[in-house]
């Protein structure tokens, strides 16, 4: 007189007994699943059902009748679906990630939202054969990588038993293993990137090091006992320019002035105050000026944005360009001298040295684009009257061999009939960089590329570069005439291709602007002026770009 449930496969012969019809909806052909355990069956014709038995009693208490219920488990994708919300809520997993989950009956799957391809359910796959024998054949569960189909995924599995203890089926759960794999290799990447950084700077340490540190520390030492026993002794000129030769020379200059530090460290607090009441009235001036800029800043939008951003990171470029090219220079120096003392000794690290010197020069490329960003004017030359169709026909000459790395189709329109006054050879490095870009992110096959010249009314020219890429993201739209901002891959690009474009136009007086959609492209477009407006500070080109802005809206 007791209920009983639990999970239990029914037959075709069963099937048919019970709904031809449900005997036709659970058939399913079974696929070719690689890693799974051979077998010549072609179909699944059984169901797994949820059954249910439960005595109805009559008014006497005796049971009168048995009520016999299911539920059918194939294909109930809305149960598996549940399941996976249930165990992998949102946000539980990486981006990238993706929770499944699937109801085996024996090794078949026959409910699962594991992807076979876009918006296609894996159903009559088959599980891996190691994960077969272990949960079917053993009865035991499953924690560990698995292959699912068609990927790696963290999985768990179980066995599934019917009321006599048989194991029928598999309860499966798991995510896709790839983000976190990225995340290992690209940490393990970075780990060798710094491993080798610190091996070549130990190495050059200690070959510089070696021979100018002892000495000089062993004079110092001296000198200090004579101090203590009262002579006037000093440590005098070091040979070599490093720390060592410079703390010397500080201890001297201690030992001299003693006598004064009194007075001097008054002096320097008056200068300090003096400085911080000169650097204070500049802030306030910078406040002043800041307060004016956000009024203006409301105005020009994401434009006015990039072109503070770029008059921000000037100076710091420069200086930064500054401090790595000495110390870079000193390693490249250093590199060639212990190449050339080692002659053959060094043939085991040849490749290395080589490396090291390849790096080097890379520094100093990109150190050279930092000057020519932040330090325009002095690698700019002087202006003539140009036919920016010249200009573009010769720009294509130097981007014909890019076909070698891509095939695309590259087209122009020549609309434009006035002159502009400009150097050639700078418009030349912003077309190229434009071009350049357009080349990048063009797809393998069918590329095209379209460069139109046209008069700007009574004002200039515009060149727009027209290409059929992956186009950018609203999010990306503010933000890819920022220095060092790059969507290419590492080693790729340094990002401030795009910043000294934009940066070298705005100094004439012009603008570039950008239309995007995902998927269908973008459109870059040089706007440049008959007479170059020079701008010399921030105030002078937000006035101009202002004016552009009227202009371009007409």
């Amino acid at each position: 007189g007791q209920s009983v449930k639990g999970i239990e496969v029914f037959s075709a012969d069963e099937l048919l007994l019970l709904d031809p019809e449900l005997a036709g909806q659970v058939k399913l052909p079974l696929l070719e699943t690689p890693y799974a355990t051979p077998s010549e069956r072609l179909l699944e014709d059984r169901a797994m059902m949820i059954r249910v038995l439960y005595p109805l009693r009559g008014s006497d208490g005796e049971v009168g009748a048995v009520l016999d219920a299911g539920v059918l488990l194939n294909r109930n994708f809305e149960l598996v679906d549940a399941i996976r919300d249930l165990v992998y809520g949102e946000g539980s997993l990486p981006e990238g990630s993706l929770g499944t989950v699937t109801l085996f009956l024996d090794d078949v799957r026959v409910s699962t939202n594991v992807p076979l391809r876009p918006d296609e359910r894996a159903l009559g796959t088959r599980v891996s054969e190691v994960v077969r024998n272990q949960v079917l054949g053993r009865g035991e569960s499953w924690v560990d990588r698995a292959f699912v189909v068609n990927d790696w995924y963290i999985s768990g599995y179980s066995p599934i038993t019917n009321p006599d203890g048989e194991r029928i089926g598999i309860l499966y759960a798991g995510y896709l293993e790839a983000p976190f794999r990225q995340d290992l290799w690209e940490t393990v990447f970075a780990l060798v990137l710094l491993l080798l950084g610190l091996l070549a700077v130990s190495l050059l340490l200690v070959l510089q090091g070696a021979s100018s540190i002892f000495s000089p520390l062993e004079r110092i030492s001296r000198v200090i006992g004579a101090v203590r026993s009262g002579d006037q002794e000093r440590v005098g000129q070091i040979k070599s320019q490093d720390e060592i030769a410079e703390l010397a020379h500080e201890f001297d200059s201690l030992l001299d002035l003693l006598q004064q530090r009194n007075q001097e460290v008054q002096s320097s607090a008056d200068e300090l105050e003096h400085k911080v009441e000169e650097r204070t009235d500049e802030l306030t001036r910078k406040n002043a000026d800041l307060s004016r800029t956000i009024e203006v800043l409301n105005k020009m939008r994401r434009k006015l944005v990039v072109a503070e951003k770029l008059a921000a990171m000037g100076e710091l470029t420069a200086g930064v360009a500054h401090e790595i090219n000495n110390p870079a220079t000193v390693i490249l120096g250093n590199v060639d001298m212990m190449n050339s003392m080692l002659g053959d000794a060094a043939q085991p690290v040849q490749q290395e040295i080589d490396l090291i010197i390849e790096q080097i020069y890379r520094i100093q490329a990109i150190l050279n684009n930092l000057l020519q960003y932040a330090r325009p004017v002095d690698y700019s030359s002087g202006l003539a009257a140009i036919d920016v169709n010249d200009v573009v026909a010769n720009t294509f000459l130097l981007v014909e061999h890019l076909r070698k790395q891509k095939y695309f189709s590259l087209e122009v329109d020549y609309q434009a009939n006035q002159s502009i006054e400009m150097n050639a050879h700078e418009l030349q490095q912003v077309l190229i960089n434009l071009i350049r870009n357009a080349i990048y992110v063009l797809p393998e096959r069918g590329g095209d590329i379209r460069v139109t010249t046209q008069d700007w009314s009574d004002k200039g020219v515009k060149i727009s570069i027209a290409d059929n890429g992956v186009g950018i993201a609203d999010n990306q739209l503010d933000k890819i005439f920022n220095p060092f901002y790059t969507t290419k891959k590492q080693a790729e690009g340094t990002g401030l291709g795009l910043s000294l474009s934009y940066n070298l136009i705005h100094r004439y007086g012009g603008n570039i602007t950008v239309s995007s959609q995902p998927g269908e492209g973008a459109v870059f477009t040089i706007w440049l002026l008959l007479k170059p407006k020079m701008i010399e500070d921030e105030r002078e080109l937000v006035e101009q770009l202002l004016e552009i802005e009227r202009a371009q809206g007409e």
